[in-house]
């Protein structure tokens, strides 16, 4: 069964087995959303990094960069990735999710879809670096994007939901162990999207 999420809602807390997911879709305003799009698209060191697929190499779907507090690096897909300085404008949301979310992060993963093409395949975020049950803070900024999450056993649940701008997702508790996350791609056209993973590398 696949069920969309409302995105009507303030706070959205579906029950879900094992994991926790909290959806906030205006946690950030409509102005404070657009500001902080268009200046990290335009300042952010977007990179283009390669992956290796079954003995096959190609670009990642999207560009990415990653932001810390301290030099700790972060590796997935058999990417390592070193972390640039965390900006002013970094800060002051992290600052802002930590309060909001009453938990601690030390660096951000940014993602840039491009246009419907880009795309992030069936994964979880169960790197070593992230500690056993991690909480990993997402914020939405430009297109809206539909979030596909799918259970690793109980092959009924799988859930979608469309991620409003500005909107802050907490993924928590044992779901990376549990669950598959992604954003599919589409043949419709769709205009630049961010994504701004909080984490905390260990």
């Amino acid at each position: 069964m696949l069920e969309l999420f409302p995105k009507d809602q303030t706070n959205f807390s579906p029950s879900i087995p094992d994991g926790e997911v909290n959806y906030f879709p205006s946690f950030l305003s409509t102005n404070e959303a657009d500001i902080l799009f268009a200046k990290l698209l335009a300042t952010t060191p977007w990179q283009s990094d390669s992956i290796t697929v079954y003995g096959k190499t190609y670009n990642q779907p999207r560009l990415t960069s990653l932001h810390a507090i301290d030099e700790t690096p972060y590796s997935y897909s058999n990417i390592t990735m070193q972390p640039n300085p965390m900006t002013p404008v970094l800060s002051a949301i992290l600052k802002k999710i930590e309060t909001y979310s009453k938990h601690s992060f030390n660096a951000v993963l940014l993602n840039l879809y491009r246009d419907g093409k880009d795309s992030n395949g069936w994964h979880a975020d169960n790197e070593k670096e992230l500690g056993k049950n991690p909480v990993i803070a997402s914020i939405s900024l430009g297109q809206e994007r539909f979030f596909h999450l799918k259970h690793r056993t109980i092959k009924e649940e799988r859930f979608k939901l469309k991620l409003a701008h500005g909107s802050l997702l907490l993924m928590s508790g044992s779901l990376q162990h549990h669950w598959l996350h992604q954003i599919p791609k589409t043949t419709r056209p769709l205009e630049p999207r961010i994504n701004l993973t909080f984490r905390a590398l260990q």
